[in-house]
């Protein structure tokens, strides 16, 4: 029996298994199985075309992929936003490559992706759907677009993407799982556990052929994010929803396609130009970058083009940014700003910097 029959041999098994208490074991063990068996899958297809991605040339401070289904507007969002010239027109699968631009915002240079417009099955290999995706895997912030028409296509585009392993506005859980060569599994709990049992996570761990070793659970999770952390290859990105074509209906319509959506979106409308500088913030507030500002030690702060950085990065970030080995010749650095105390203050490589700090360093 192939990857793709025992596959379905497993969905076919969890479709008939009711889940109560007396199946937690079992159903946690079949999940385990269906996941591990899909990620084989997936590396061997990957080995048999010697990658499904695009190629690609990064270029920015960051990266932000447009996904959304055929005909939503992507390209004209691109275009509006940066200074690509994405083709447009009034029928499915315009684009056909990916199509970039730079957004320049606060300093930061975006780079924003066209991705091709993906279907139902995009997971599975429908229409070119895994290369697309495989770009969403790495990109720093999702934009989910959807038509105002449709906007239960929301649900197409996360389901898409949570089957490529890519969770979307969730952190990794608080999970440490720590393998040994004897002395059994120990399971551990800071937290009550409402929603995995005991035999659950165990089935889960043997799946993985996890014997031995300690699993130390600080939160409450799911039997699928104890899957998320035994696998080892889950994305987390952040995302932000877009209503287009708003210009075609009213206020009320909106008001509908919101509880339809489920969650907080931006509404625009890209062919009028609407909302467009809200989107542009929400970007940049969404990739979370901070602003620093290089000074020379006898010279001025270079305020026109700062230095951008993740929030949380630090100074050995920005030697990193600057050069590879920088920091290998680098002491320390005299900060001014909102991170230290006093102006300028002497810290270490370690110094966590914040946005618009000026920094020399030494």
């Amino acid at each position: 029996m192939g990857l793709p029959e025992k596959i379905k041999a497993i969905e076919e098994e969890m479709k008939r298994t009711q889940i109560h208490k007396h199946t937690e074991h079992h159903v946690g063990l079949l999940k385990a199985k269906l996941a591990k068996l899909r990620d084989e899958q997936e590396h061997l297809q990957q080995s048999r075309r010697g990658g499904v991605g695009f190629e690609l040339r990064k270029s920015g401070d960051c990266t932000v992929a447009l996904i959304g289904l055929p005909s939503v507007g992507k390209s004209t969002i691109l275009n509006r936003l940066t200074n690509a010239k994405s083709k447009v027109g009034p029928y499915a699968f315009t684009t056909l490559t990916i199509i970039p631009g730079i957004l320049e915002y606060r300093g930061a240079r975006i780079q924003i992706l066209d991705l091709p417009g993906i279907i139902s099955g995009a997971a599975a290999g429908s229409g070119r759907g895994k290369k697309v995706l495989s770009v969403a895997r790495n990109a720093d912030l999702i934009l989910l677009v959807v038509d105002v028409f449709q906007p239960s296509q929301i649900e197409v585009l996360r389901k898409e993407l949570y089957e490529m392993g890519i969770r979307l506005n969730a952190r990794p859980p608080n999970v440490t799982v720590e393998r040994a060569s004897r002395g059994g599994l120990n399971l551990t709990s800071t937290c009550k556990l409402t929603r995995l049992s005991e035999s659950a996570a165990r089935a889960i761990m043997n799946a993985y052929r996890i014997y031995h070793g300690n699993v130390v659970v600080r939160e409450d999770i799911s039997d699928d994010q104890l899957i998320d952390v035994v696998s080892g290859n889950r994305r987390y990105a952040p995302s932000i929803a877009i209503l287009n074509k708003i210009d075609l209906v009213n206020p009320n319509y909106i008001a509908e396609a919101k509880r339809q959506m489920g969650e907080d979106f931006i509404a625009i409308s890209a062919d009028r130009n609407l909302n467009l500088e809200e989107l542009r913030e929400a970007i940049y507030d969404r990739l979370n970058l901070v602003r620093v500002y290089l000074k020379p030690r006898n010279g001025l702060p270079d305020f026109d083009e700062p230095l951008i950085l993740t929030s949380g990065s630090s100074v050995a970030d920005i030697c990193a940014k600057i050069h590879r080995k920088l920091a290998e010749g680098s002491r320390y650095a005299l900060v001014s700003g909102t991170s230290v105390k006093f102006s300028p203050q002497r810290v270490g490589m370690d110094h966590i910097i914040h946005d618009k700090d000026i920094v020399t360093i030494v």
